[in-house]
């Protein structure tokens, strides 16, 4: 099932997400669907929030369905270690057709549960790092665009407002 994307201005957004605490079918079903609402998205990853529910979850693939073994299942993640600084420009599928640029680690090690409930380790570089942040940012209530400056932000905000008065941000 492809769950439609929540956009800013949504509260779910902005509220930190509970944690993931039962493993069943009903969460492998949701992160198939989760997984399924990323791709129609066109987008590398996805958190619980954006589709309005909020549990501490979060699929990612970089390589975009080229690589099976790319599909990432982050349940509960935590940011174990981070270096480096990389600056990007970052998008969001709940800030659509907005860009800025970034600053984040270059490297960055994820604390995690699966879809079953293991914990792992996982260390990723470059693309997988913004991701691994950007998603767990999502699980604590920020988006992006608190990573930019204030100016950026406010305009990106009434642009938004514009947009919502017209009624083309739903």
């Amino acid at each position: 099932m492809i769950y439609p994307i929540v956009k800013f201005g949504n509260p779910v957004l902005e509220t930190p997400a509970e944690p993931v605490t039962v493993f069943d079918d009903k969460l492998k079903q949701l992160v198939e669907d989760m997984f399924e609402s990323m791709y129609a998205a066109h987008g590398v990853g996805l958190a619980a929030p954006q589709i309005g529910i909020s549990k501490r979850l979060a699929v990612i693939d970089v390589s975009f369905k080229e690589d099976p073994n790319a599909k990432l299942v982050l349940a509960n993640p935590e940011i174990i270690h981070t270096e480096g600084k990389q600056t990007q420009n970052e998008g969001c599928l709940s800030v659509p057709d907005f860009r800025e640029p970034v600053t984040r680690a270059n490297r960055v090690t994820v604390r995690a549960q699966d879809a079953n409930g293991e914990w792992h380790q996982i260390t990723g570089e470059e693309l997988l790092a913004r991701a691994f942040l950007h998603e767990t940012d999502h699980l604590d209530g920020k988006l992006y665009i608190s990573h930019i400056s204030a100016l950026k932000r406010d305009l990106i905000k009434r642009k938004i407002k514009k947009l919502m008065k017209a009624g083309e941000w739903k």
